[in-house]
């Protein structure tokens, strides 16, 4: 995966135990997007909670498909598979 050295969901504790078993309710697993972030379980809840904003918030001016299609052509343009 990464160099970086990652908490297993089954080493998780506290906020990120925690974050981790959302993460699960909400999709079923812990992505590694998510576990690149885990030695600062702040950092990734403020992350999980931007990416709600940007991506899920009904007060932007644009639908949630046109959102992840954005996202997606970024996604592809930088060589991101995340």
């Amino acid at each position: 995966m990464s160099w970086l050295r990652t908490v297993a969901p089954e080493e998780a504790e506290g906020l990120l135990e925690r974050l981790y078993a959302a993460a699960v309710k909400r999709a079923g697993k812990v992505y590694n997007i998510l576990r690149l972030q885990s030695p600062r379980p702040k950092v990734l809840r403020a992350s999980t909670q931007l990416y709600s904003e940007v991506m899920l918030s009904s007060e932007s001016g644009l639908s949630r498909a046109r959102r992840e299609m954005i996202a997606t052509v970024v996604s592809r343009a930088n060589h991101c598979y995340y």
